[in-house]
């Protein structure tokens, strides 16, 4: 039997694919030419606060703008407990050259019954347009279908950021459709582009 249809029967008969938790619980750690991408740690913080404060790198994501270094250990202790619950979160991206945590990238959601997750990512400022959103995201897509067996991810941006589109693009999602008015962000409702990737196009593009 293959891996999905196993994943699909314990899901019908009520069991959740145990190894998919236990991957929300010890991230593993990702590797790619620039970065590391790795679970947060609270020597981080610093890090955290330096382009999180920045609200230009918040301003289409759903949290506001750390205004003090207590706002990134706060941070980074919510996604410690999410760790040990078990539950979608987000890990740092690192630089190989630097050591500086200079983003995140992680789940925002998880739908078991679907083998269905929701992906998101934010970088600090500097670094726009230099790739390393989409090194992040290739990398997270392989985690998700070649080794947590997920059936499908799918991502979503304000239409007023096209630049985390083109990230999308390149490492091969789909465009579904424009989502009116879907979130309600830094007061006003916002439409967001949905996207995503299945299973079965993934293994497409790795055999090209």
């Amino acid at each position: 039997m293959s891996e999905m249809r196993r994943l699909l029967r314990a899901l019908a008969e009520g069991d959740e694919p145990s190894e998919v938790w236990d991957y929300f619980a010890r991230p593993p750690v990702l590797e790619t030419p620039r970065l590391i991408i790795r679970p947060a740690k609270m020597r981080d913080a610093e890090d955290v606060f330096r382009y999180a404060s920045d609200p230009e790198v918040a301003r289409y994501v759903l949290w506001t703008p750390h205004r003090t270094p207590a706002d990134s250990r706060s941070f980074i202790r919510s996604l410690q407990r999410q760790y040990r619950a078990s539950q979608p979160s987000s890990c740092l991206c690192v630089l190989r050259e630097t050591g500086a945590a200079v983003g995140s990238i992680g789940f925002t959601s998880y739908q078991h019954d679907i083998l269905t997750a929701e992906v998101g990512y934010s970088f600090a400022r500097p670094l726009w347009n230099r790739g390393l959103a989409t090194e992040a995201l290739a990398a997270f897509l392989e985690l998700c279908f070649d080794r947590m067996r997920l059936h499908r991810v799918e991502a979503v941006h304000d239409t007023d950021n096209p630049a985390s589109g083109r990230v999308l693009a390149h490492c091969g999602m789909k465009p579904e459709g424009v989502i009116r008015q879907r979130v309600f962000n830094k007061g006003q409702w916002r439409d967001v582009q949905l996207w995503s990737l299945l299973s079965e196009e993934y293994e497409t593009m790795r055999r090209r």
